[in-house]
């Protein structure tokens, strides 16, 4: 076998990588439809079809590229959309923190290609085995199998989406499927006592703020509901 003739260290590497892999695809289930979505409803609000892709690559991030699309097709100004796009991203810090102490002994190059590879799924996939796995010099090659994964199956999705996209005539309007979409983001999302307050009051906040111009009113209520989950999630802490 081609593998036997490979050194111990270089089978481990192969070994992890595969098994993240296999970690991750069934989480493409998922993944690929939302893929497809952003694709479709990014020509629809007029980016570029070039620009489609290659925000897939750049913001790699499902949720936050929904709203990039959203804001740009309301001709929000710039500075305003990489702020909430930002924000919306923020749960990434979390995510960095989880696995911070098992990617501690790693070089540089490896923190920043494992950072930008580390989404919602290639988390969930991963923290399992660097928290509860063996501990072995090559276990990071398992979370760089499930974020590679994540990443061509992103990529190929979106892009898929956009050759369906085009396919599509101009007057047919998919605006509406940027709302569902988000309604489909939230129900997924609520866990907890404290997600639920937090979705709650940013809908509350949402409706007199959207009064402010340049949509800053999606950055009032998205402050407004991640204070109020941050307040509640001690009392979820507690009761757990």
């Amino acid at each position: 076998m081609l593998s036997s003739s490979l050194p111990l260290h270089a089978n481990s590497r192969q070994n992890e990588f595969l098994a993240g892999v296999r970690a991750e695809l069934p989480l493409l289930l998922g993944v690929v439809p939302f893929g497809l979505i952003f694709g479709v409803l990014g020509l629809a609000v007029g980016i570029p079809d070039w620009a489609v892709v290659v925000s897939s690559s750049l913001i790699f991030g499902g949720s936050s590229q929904v709203v990039f699309a959203q804001l740009w097709g309301a001709a929000t100004p710039a500075s305003v959309t990489v702020t909430t796009v930002g924000i919306v991203n923020l749960r990434h810090l979390l995510y960095s923190a989880a696995v911070a102490e098992y990617l501690r002994e790693q070089p540089w190059r490896w923190k920043l290609l494992l950072a930008y590879l580390l989404t919602d799924e290639a988390f969930a996939a991963a923290i399992k085995r660097l928290r509860d796995g063996p501990v072995t010099p090559h276990r990071h090659y398992f979370l760089l199998g499930t974020g590679v994964t994540l990443w061509v199956g992103w990529q190929l999705s979106t892009l898929t989406g956009v050759l369906m996209g085009a396919a599509i005539p101009g007057d047919w309007s998919l605006d509406f499927s940027i709302a569902l979409t988000f309604i489909a983001l939230l129900v997924l999302s609520v866990h907890g006592q404290s997600d639920a307050w937090a979705a709650t009051v940013a809908a509350i906040a949402v409706m007199p703020a959207m009064l402010l111009p340049h949509k800053l009113g999606l950055l009032v209520a998205a402050t407004f509901g991640i204070a109020c989950g941050l307040f509640m999630c001690r009392f979820d802490h507690k009761k757990g």
